[in-house]
């Protein structure tokens, strides 16, 4: 669905969507309008004009906490209707394959689950309020923050003066622990745990996004504080945010247009209090077991999914363990399911051999912009040795960045190419990545290679971080990858891949590791032409083809169950 800016704001001017509400109980689902499917999106209900019989519904889960027998009720949901789950990276859920003649009754039946809602799961609303799976209940948890996620959606959940009438979404992530399995700078509002005069409390950033980095904003809160100020934010942002274009609208906007100065300006119209500045941020690295000992002395046990795919099968199986055994349900951000309160390391599941570490999106299959099956295409990452170092892996299946491609040890896009012959797919890899304290997002170091040759190329940069002795993945990123140029470091490993080799990346001048390399033809093409065209010329060489295949591009009408 493509409206602009101006029909967006005009449904909303016209009717708004808290007042729309009611017309779903008697909504035609078989033939929608454009104004139905604006309206729906608030409710968590997606429909495309491209595919009218197909429904995908989202579940929003706060702070990822799920109740066992909603989750096996869910799982009955699925078999019944024949559906597909996805765990997302909001730790929610989205229910894939829903009909006209079905989808009203399952919508009915997860809002009457308590603590399940599918409102504002899309569109210009405030989305599902992330925090640790460990929250509460950690070693290293300080606060819980449970309590303000429940106050804070009790504030904007159901508000008729807000559902569906923000400029554009809004992220928010809070967490109380020192060690995360999540990662909280790429959300719009951050509340990460500091200290300050011996009070523990929160200190704010603003601005992430799938694409950015969220910024301090200087600002440090006690617990008591953080409900009142984040209402302050959403005040201020519905009512200064821009509208003007749509692709601008998002919270770094309004910061990069007016300045964080002049943003806190606006908030402190809404929030009369004053805020102390920023306080000691409290987050630590920590690379996390599939179980982990509470603060109880039980343990925790991270089920591993499909890359977030589940089958009902598994989920009621899950879901039975943990009735039977008073477990808590909660699920991560990684798109992984977690289990709390068992007496010892053990359970009756068989674990999947996937890289735990990977975040994928939702992927061709059931989603529009997809380039890739993101989902099967994960398959080819290298996983043993992503397991290994604990590397974090974003996968998108395009620019948007749903996979959270920026915030990672590896980013991966996928394109379209007819450069490479045998298919359609190519690569875009991002390196570089500094997320634990949001330093830096990652940046794009190889601009296009073939989908097959994707596991070779991570394998290389894996065998070099390992020549590197750093301690993990992002310290390589820190002090070795970070010091070079992208555009060196593309040439560097692909050279490196073309002669089979594996060198040392230390830390020297860009032309003088060049010249190490001692490939005459594409050092004096880097003289000459620069790192870029000596990195396009070894791709030429290594993997184009002469008689290029067209590309196909899968009708909208052909994508499985969405």
């Amino acid at each position: 669905m493509k409206l602009t800016l101006k029909k967006y704001e005009q449904f909303k001017a016209a009717l708004r969507p808290y007042d729309y509400f009611p017309q779903v109980e008697t909504l035609d689902f078989m033939s929608l309008g454009e104004g139905d499917r604006f309206y729906l999106q608030d409710f968590g209900i997606f429909n495309s004009e491209l595919e009218e019989e197909s429904f995908m519904l989202r579940v929003r889960v706060p702070g990822g906490r799920i109740n066992a027998e909603n989750f096996k009720a869910i799982a009955d949901i699925v078999k019944k209707h024949d559906l597909k789950m996805i765990l997302t990276a909001r730790s929610g859920m989205q229910l894939h394959g829903l009909e006209p003649d079905n989808i009203l009754e399952v919508f009915k039946q997860i809002n009457a689950m308590d603590g399940l809602s599918t409102w504002q799961t899309f569109g210009d609303n405030i989305r599902n309020v992330i925090t640790d799976v460990f929250d509460g209940r950690g070693k290293s948890c300080e606060i819980e923050v449970f309590p303000l996620i429940k106050k804070m959606q009790d504030f904007f959940l159901r508000n008729s003066d807000l559902v569906g009438l923000l400029p554009r979404r809004v992220s928010t992530g809070i967490t109380g622990m020192r060690e995360n399995v999540s990662l909280f700078f790429s959300n719009d509002i951050f509340f990460g745990l500091a200290q300050k005069n011996n009070i523990y409390g929160f200190n704010v950033y603003f601005g992430g996004k799938n694409t950015e980095t969220a910024q301090s904003a200087d600002i440090f809160l006690e617990p008591d504080e953080v409900v009142d100020f984040f209402e302050a934010v959403i005040f201020a942002f519905n009512k200064y945010g821009s509208r003007k274009k749509r692709m601008q609208s998002r919270i770094f906007h309004m910061i990069e247009s007016i300045g964080m100065d002049e943003f806190k300006s606006k908030i402190s119209e809404f929030y009369k209090k004053s805020w102390q500045s920023s306080g000691n941020l409290l987050l630590n690295k920590k690379i996390f077991d599939d179980f982990e000992e509470l603060a109880d002395g039980s343990y925790a046990y991270r089920y591993r999914t499909n890359f977030g795919l589940i089958e009902a099968e598994e989920v009621e199986q899950i879901a039975n363990f943990a009735i039977k055994n008073c477990l808590e349900v909660r699920l991560g951000t990684d798109q992984q399911i977690y289990l709390l309160g068992l007496p010892d390391k053990s359970v009756p599941f068989e674990q999947r051999s996937v890289a735990p570490t990977v975040v994928a999106c939702a992927g061709s299959e059931y989603c529009p912009f997809s380039y890739w099956s993101i989902k099967e295409e994960s398959h080819y990452l290298p996983q043993k040795k992503l397991e290994k170092h604990g590397i974090k892996v974003g996968f998108s299946g395009c620019m948007k960045g749903c996979g959270r491609h920026k915030h990672a040890d590896i980013g991966i896009v996928g394109l379209r190419s007819n450069k490479f012959g045998k298919n359609d797919k190519a690569a875009r890899i991002f390196l570089g990545g500094e997320y634990t304290y949001g330093k830096r997002a990652t940046e794009a170091v190889f601009r296009s290679i073939p989908v097959d040759e994707m596991e070779r190329v991570i394998s290389l940069v894996i065998d070099t971080f390992e020549l590197s002795k750093e301690k993990d993945f992002e310290t390589f990123s820190s002090n070795i990858l970070n010091k070079f140029t992208p555009q060196f470091l593309e040439f560097w490993f692909l050279a490196n891949l073309q002669r089979e080799e594996c060198r040392k990346l230390t830390l020297k001048d860009e032309m003088s590791l060049a010249e190490e390399i001692g490939d005459e033809k594409y050092i004096e093409i880097v003289k000459n032409r620069g790192f870029n065209a000596a990195a396009e010329s070894l791709v030429r060489d290594m993997w184009h083809v002469t008689n290029v295949q067209e590309v196909y591009h899968v009708n909208p009408n052909e994508r499985k169950v969405r």
